[in-house]
C-alpha cells in the first residue's frame, strides 16, 4: 500500500512519540574536561600575609599534578576568588564557587574570620570544604559534615604557646593582645582561660585595631601591670611588627610569645632594628624546622630543593605556608584519584584518610573527628633564626 502524506506525517508523529517516551541518555563528561576545584585565598588585604604564602605552594602542587597526567587523565582548573581579608567578599566568592561554577570541592579561605562566614554556606550546599584555620569551630563533623581542617586547632595553639610562656620560660603575669579580627578575638577568649587554668595571671587582655599606629599605651598598660610576657594573635604582619618595635623602643626585655606570622619575612622586613627580634617565640611546626643539628627532614629538604629549582620565593614568607598550600591540593587530588569527584565520594574518602604524606604535617581524619594535625608536631621557635621560611626550635625544646 502506498504511503499518503497524512499517514507519512502520522508515522512521523507517533515515532517522535515513541522517541520522547524513551529515557534520555545521560551526557557523558569529556575524559579530558578539567574538574573544577574552588579557591579562597587572601591574596590582598590586611590578613593577606598567610595567603601570600599558601598560595605559592597551591600553585606549584597543581602544575606538578596536572603536569603528572592531572586526575585520572582530567586536569585540575583551579577557580580562585581573592577574599581580599574580607569576610563579605569570602562569602560572596564561595556562592559563585558553588553556584555559579559548580566547584567540586573548596580549599579554603585561610584566615578564620572568613572561614567563620563561610564555612555555614558550603555546608548548606553540601559542597566539601578543606580548610586550614585554627578558631575551634571551624570544624564540626555533625553540623559541618563535608568540612575537614588539615592544621591544627585553637587549642592545639594555644596550649603549645600557653606551656612555652608558664612551664618553660617560667612566667606568671602575661599580657594578651590581638587585633579586632574574628581571628584574633576568638584566639584572646580561647587563651585566656587556658591560660589562667595553668595557673598564669593575665595581667592586660585587649583587641586592638590592627590598623592603630601607635601601640605604645598599649604597651605601658603591659608594663605597668607587671608583665612578663606578651603574647599577641593576629596575622597582621603590621599590626605586630609595631608591638615588636615599641617593645625596642621601650627598651623592654620580655619575650614575645604567639603567632607565626611573628616570624615572617613581611614582619622582619618592618622592623626597626635587627636586633629588635630578639627573645620573639612564634608556633611553627616540627616537620618544617631545624633540629638542633640544623638539618630538616629529608622530605622536608626535598620539598625545598624543588621550590628553590622552581624559583619561588621565600624571603617574604614561611616554608610552612608554603607547605601547606602544596600539600591541600595533593590530599584533595589524592581523594579524586581513588574514588572520583562527587562530593559523597570525596567525604567519604577523607573519613577514612590515615596518615597522609604531607610535608607540613601527616593527617588523618576520621568520621567523628575532622581536625587532622597530630598535637606534638605543634612547637614554638626562635624568629631570628628564619633561613629559607624554617627555623630553630625555641630554646627548651629537644630536637
Amino acid at each position: 500500500m502506498s504511503m499518503t502524506r497524512r499517514r507519512a506525517l502520522a508515522a512521523g508523529g507517533a515515532a517522535a512519540v515513541a522517541g520522547l517516551t524513551k529515557p534520555l541518555a545521560k551526557p557523558a563528561i569529556a575524559a579530558n574536561e578539567p574538574i573544577l576545584i574552588g579557591y579562597l585565598p587572601a591574596l590582598t588585604g590586611p590578613s593577606s600575609s598567610t595567603g601570600i604564602g599558601i598560595n605559592r605552594g597551591t600553585q606549584l602542587a597543581v602544575q606538578e599534578i596536572n603536569d603528572g597526567g592531572g586526575i585520572n587523565g582530567r586536569k585540575i582548573e583551579l577557580i580562585t576568588r581573592d577574599t581580599q581579608s574580607d569576610p563579605t567578599k569570602a562569602v560572596n566568592g564561595a556562592a559563585e564557587l558553588t553556584r555559579g561554577q559548580k566547584v567540586s570541592v573548596v580549599f579554603g579561605p585561610l584566615n578564620s574570620g572568613e572561614s567563620l562566614a563561610v564555612v555555614p554556606l558550603l555546608a548548606r550546599t553540601n559542597t566539601p570544604q578543606v580548610h586550614p584555620c585554627w578558631v575551634d569551630s571551624l570544624t564540626d563533623p555533625k553540623k559541618y559534615p563535608m568540612c575537614f581542617r588539615n592544621a591544627p586547632t585553637n587549642q592545639q595553639i594555644g596550649a603549645a604557646a600557653n606551656r612555652y610562656v608558664v612551664d618553660v620560660l617560667k612566667h606568671e603575669k602575661v599580657a594578651v593582645i590581638s587585633d579586632t579580627t574574628g581571628y584574633g578575638t576568638a584566639s584572646v577568649n580561647a587563651y585566656v582561660p587556658m591560660l589562667k587554668a595553668k595557673g598564669a595571671e593575665v595581667v592586660y587582655q585587649g583587641n586592638v585595631d590592627a590598623a592603630n599606629p601607635d601601640l605604645k599605651p598599649e604597651l605601658l598598660r603591659m608594663q605597668s601591670a607587671g608583665a612578663e610576657a606578651i603574647m599577641p594573635w593576629s596575622v597582621n604582619a603590621g599590626f605586630l611588627s609595631r608591638i615588636i618595635n615599641t617593645r625596642g623602643d621601650m627598651g623592654w626585655d620580655v619575650p614575645i610569645v604567639g603567632q607565626t606570622t611573628l616570624g615572617s619575612g613581611q614582619t622582619k622586613a618592618l622592623l626597626e632594628k635587627p636586633e629588635y627580634w630578639a627573645k620573639v617565640y612564634p608556633n611553627n611546626f616540627r616537620p618544617v624546622c631545624y633540629s638542633s643539628g640544623g638539618k630538616l627532614t629529608d622530605r622536608t629538604r626535598d620539598f625545598l630543593d624543588r621550590l628553590k629549582s622552581a624559583k619561588i620565593d621565600m624571603s617574604d614568607t614561611l616554608l610552612w605556608w608554603i607547605a601547606l598550600g602544596y600539600d591541600s591540593p595533593r590530599m584533595i587530588a589524592d581523594a579524586m584519584k581513588a574514588v572520583g569527584p562527587e562530593p559523597e565520594q570525596i567525604v567519604g574518602y577523607l573519613n577514612k584518610l590515615k596518615g597522609f604524606p604531607g610535608v607540613y604535617g601527616d593527617i588523618s581524619f576520621t568520621p567523628e573527628q575532622h581536625d587532622g594535625y597530630p598535637d606534638d608536631e605543634v612547637v614554638m621557635v626562635e624568629a631570628n633564626s628564619l633561613k629559607d621560611g624554617a627555623f630553630n626550635l625555641a630554646p627548651g625544646y629537644s630536637a
